[in-house]
């Protein structure tokens, strides 16, 4: 192994912990934000009692994760119109950094499927799909917040 690979290696998982609880914290606190939002239809995380797989993952995980995903009211140009507002993610299909990551499934991560492919996983043109970093959570949600009230007014 190259001695500086291994040397950031080891410095990474110095604040592994402390980096896993900020993302579950602040998904936790974006997933609620947004189920309480007028303009979401459905949140996707297990840390919501509402998610049908609350139970188990209470049971089985310390935090729920760092990814949120969510359907706004309306079609793929909505879901598109919330995602080009934000101003703090990166639009990326991608997860598993310290920086927030936005991406629109339906036209990046399963742009190959047909539709019907698509809704038969679940994965609908409204759906957006959010890898929450370790910034400040308000800032995020203040965020999330303007890039909706801008797409929907």
């Amino acid at each position: 192994v190259d001695p500086f690979a291994a040397y950031l290696l080891v410095r990474g998982l110095k604040t592994f912990a402390l980096r896993m609880q900020r993302q579950n914290d602040n998904a936790q606190a974006i997933a609620e934000f947004l189920a309480a939002h007028p303009q979401i239809s459905a949140v996707h995380y297990p840390g919501l009692a509402t998610h049908r797989e609350h139970a188990v993952a209470k049971r089985q995980m310390r935090g729920c994760g760092g990814v949120v995903s969510f359907e706004v009211a309306g079609d793929l140009d909505a879901a598109s119109r919330v995602i080009d507002a934000c101003e703090i993610p990166h639009i990326a299909a991608s997860l598993g950094g310290v920086e927030s990551l936005i991406e629109q499934p339906a036209i990046m991560s399963f742009y190959e499927l047909t539709t019907e492919e698509r809704l038969q996983i679940g994965i609908k043109d409204n759906l957006i799909r959010y890898a929450v970093g370790i910034e400040d959570a308000d800032d995020l949600i203040a965020d999330l917040a303007q890039a909706l009230d801008t797409a929907f007014a």
